[in-house]
């Protein structure tokens, strides 16, 4: 019988959030000359052609065809850069959805595109609220955009702890998509020994099903990438070639496998022109032509999960202090709360123990404004909580119409626009005391960077408003513990410094 060969390759389309938290617009980013912002750069040079990438004459260099490749990728989106995209460069946002449009036709129902947790925060990090939050916003906003239910969701850099698992069983998330590394055992579907695979040497072309340790019954499925093959794509020049990573991707499959396997990868989209320029080309003609000619069904991860259950079941790797893991920290999650070692360059005696203190400053205001939300938020919403989750509503729908159904779902009474204007403030606190969490803020070498200082801004605008509105000043606690952040510029001295004297102009 012919071996069933499927192959998937996802890729994760990802920008920060960048908008001045007052004027929700970007500002001149002159690193990304000679493009205004990286937002731009980045769609000009990697979404844009993916929407048309070529397919050349290798003699004549003739264009033979155009392929929108989000119809062969299984891909996620973050919606802070959807968001963006659809304001200033909605026809390619129209490219992008009909791409999964056309998709979900071609797989028997099962699109392409996935969600993503909101703003891309490290959710083992997280707190309960937030990580509700972040899931329940991910789920609307990609239904907002495609249309349909998403069956999976991508987590921030692969980020997942065992309580994470929970949160997205409870709302009920199909499936997710991990790293090898993050494994730690498997047996048969209730029974048996554990085979330890904490090794990175688990199979890879199947999935997997972690049950819920405090729901019986309860599970989420787990697909682990192909991590070498993933790396290779990610950091190699083997993307150049069409041929070279195809033979490449037949070196991983499993001859006389018993069953179909999935050959499949996970890397930041942005590789695919952006990281690497022009492999948008390579990918179209790999899936579009060399793969299926080689023998292989191009899938996304819903269809193939829907024709092939798991039959083992995965325990994860709880991490250190049981935080959890990641795919871009060997250390768990401590690139983003600790000085680990991981770092991305800077000058040999650099080091990243600002991490600690700006993660402790920014927690420390993330709780004082829950209880500024739930004490003022209580005189306008019938359950504070639930208005939070309900008002990604608004941020992809301001209009009138959609503030007053918002307002009539989630008020204890009428409001007049005075009142409309505190509550609605009110949960735009709530939003940014979670955009100050985005992950980049903490991925780089200096709390300099302008990731760092984004997150600052957003801090910033919280703090603004609640002086504004309710005359509480929660700056100076703040600063007092931003300031244990050491820059290792001396020109910057702290974040407190870098807060007063650059986010201040934000």
């Amino acid at each position: 019988m012919k071996q069933k060969l499927y192959l998937c390759i996802h890729g994760h389309f990802y920008q920060p959030p960048r908008e001045n938290p007052v004027t929700d617009e970007i500002e001149l980013q002159p690193t990304a000359a000679p493009f205004h912002d990286w937002n731009e750069r980045i769609l000009q040079e990697c979404y844009k052609p993916n929407t048309e990438a070529i397919i050349a004459d290798l003699e004549t260099n003739r264009v033979l065809e155009r392929v929108n490749n989000f119809e062969y990728l299984d891909f996620n989106f973050g919606p802070t850069l959807l968001r963006w995209i659809k304001s200033k460069h909605p026809e390619i946002l129209d490219k992008i959805i009909d791409a999964d449009n056309k998709s979900v036709l071609a797989h028997n129902g099962h699109g392409n595109a996935i969600a993503q947790v909101y703003n891309h925060i490290i959710m083992p990090l997280a707190n309960k609220r937030d990580n509700i939050t972040q899931i329940k916003w991910g789920l609307y906003d990609f239904e907002f955009y495609f249309g349909r239910k998403s069956e999976g969701i991508w987590l921030a850099e692969t980020a997942c702890s065992n309580e994470t698992l929970e949160y997205l069983i409870e709302e009920k998330i199909k499936f997710i998509i991990l790293d090898p590394s993050q494994a730690l055992k498997i047996r048969k579907l209730k029974k048996g020994d554990w085979e330890d695979v904490s090794q990175e040497n688990i199979n890879t072309k199947q999935p997997y099903r972690a049950f819920s340790q405090i729901k019986p019954g309860k599970f989420i499925d787990i697909f682990f990438y192909d991590g070498p093959l993933s790396r290779n794509i990610a950091f190699d020049d083997i993307i150049y070639s069409s041929e070279k990573l195809m033979e490449r991707i037949d070196s991983v499959k499993v001859p006389d496998f018993k069953k179909a396997q999935l050959v499949h990868m996970a890397v930041d989209g942005e590789t695919f022109g952006h990281h690497k320029h022009f492999t948008e080309r390579t990918i179209a003609y790999l899936l579009s032509k060399l793969a299926p000619s080689r023998g292989y069904s191009v899938v996304n991860y819903s269809e193939f999960l829907s024709n092939h259950h798991p039959e083992y079941e995965v325990r994860l790797k709880p991490g250190i202090k049981n935080e959890g893991t990641s795919w871009s920290c060997v250390h768990g999650v401590g690139r983003w709360k600790r000085n680990c070692g991981c770092n991305t360059g800077g000058e040999p005696w650099w080091n990243q123990k600002w991490r600690k203190p700006l993660r402790n400053a920014l927690n420390q205001l993330r709780d004082k404004l829950e209880v500024v939300f739930e004490l003022e938020g209580k005189k306008y919403f019938k359950n504070v909580w639930n208005a939070r989750n309900e008002y990604i509503k608004i941020i992809n729908d301001s209009s009138a119409d959609s503030v007053s159904e918002f307002i009539k779902n989630n008020a204890i009474k009428n409001f007049n626009l005075k009142e409309t204007k505190i509550a609605l403030s009110l949960l735009e606190i709530q939003k940014f005391s979670m955009f100050m969490f985005t992950s980049c803020g903490w991925f780089f070498s200096d709390i300099s960077g302008i990731e760092t200082v984004q997150i600052l801004a957003y801090a910033k605008r919280a703090i603004e408003i609640s002086k504004e509105l309710f005359d509480i000043n929660l700056e100076e606690d703040f600063l007092k513990e931003l300031s244990k952040a050491k820059s290792n510029k001396a020109e910057f001295v702290n974040g407190a410094e870098i807060y007063k004297h650059i986010v201040f102009n934000k």
